[in-house]
Order: C-alpha cells, then structure tokens, then sequence
C-alpha cells in the first residue's frame, strides 16, 4: 500500500488508479470494515489526526478531483460522507524520498511521464498535506532513515 504524500498530479494512468484502489482499501481498514492491513504503517499519519476516516476521505476526493481533470470517472460514491478540516503534516525529507521513488518507477513503466517529472525542481504536495522540514517519516519502510 503506497500512500502518496505528493500531488497525484505526478502519477501515471496506473499510479493514479493504483492510489485510488489502495486509498479505499485505507479507508476500509480505518472505519473498522476489515481486517487485513490494519497495522500498516502508511495509515499511521491518518490515525494520528482526530478524524482518521474523514482525513482519508478528503485524501480520496482530491485523488477523484485529479482523475477528473484527466477524465477519468472514479466512483465518488464509494467515498464516506465525512469531512476533515485539518493538514497532515509531512517531512520534507519524506517528499523527496517519495519522489525519487515514483520517478525511478516512472523511468521503465512510463518514459513519457518520467521525462516530464526529470525536471520537476518544486514538488507539490497532496492538498490534505503539508510540508515541514525533516527526515524520512519514521513509518516509511525500506527507506533510508
């Protein structure tokens, strides 16, 4: 499960869609509708706020509103109907991580969207996030601390 902390601006057709599917699995695990995932570290920012499925909702209308803008139809219904009004805050640290990733995965799966990212010098972040200065979150795994 990948929870991007960047704009799903910078994603492919796949990443989008990849985000989407792994943002509803998210807010499966967070509203108690299964059982699988639930000590997965990526949902660890979303339970540290005071409203983990309403911050993942308004993370899963922003990942809709970026298909929308590429005319993609993603099922809103699925979506809760709660809101979160806060940010959730993440590295700088952990953006620049995330971002090397995607474009190294970018790279073979789609060299087009990659030779457009390459050169990417300000990295947006997801509108429910906001950027602090900082290392690699301590939830990420497999990346160097």
């Amino acid at each position: 499960m990948r929870l991007w902390s960047i704009h799903p601006c910078y994603l492919d057709h796949k990443g989008l869609v990849a985000l989407w599917r792994e943002g509803l699995l998210a807010q499966k695990v967070l509203s108690g509708n299964t059982r699988g995932y639930r000590n997965h570290p990526q949902l660890t920012r979303f339970r540290n706020t005071d409203n983990p499925v309403g911050a993942i909702a308004v993370y899963l209308r922003n990942v809709a509103d970026e298909a929308d803008r590429r005319g993609y139809r993603f099922d809103r219904s699925r979506i809760v109907k709660k809101d979160f009004n806060g940010k959730i805050t993440v590295t700088s640290g952990q953006i620049e991580y995330e971002f090397r990733h995607l474009t190294n995965k970018l790279k073979n799966r789609s060299p087009g969207f990659y030779e457009k990212l390459k050169t990417t010098e300000k990295i947006e972040v997801h509108p429910i996030m906001q950027k602090i200065s900082g290392n690699l979150e301590s939830w990420e795994i497999g990346g160097i601390k």
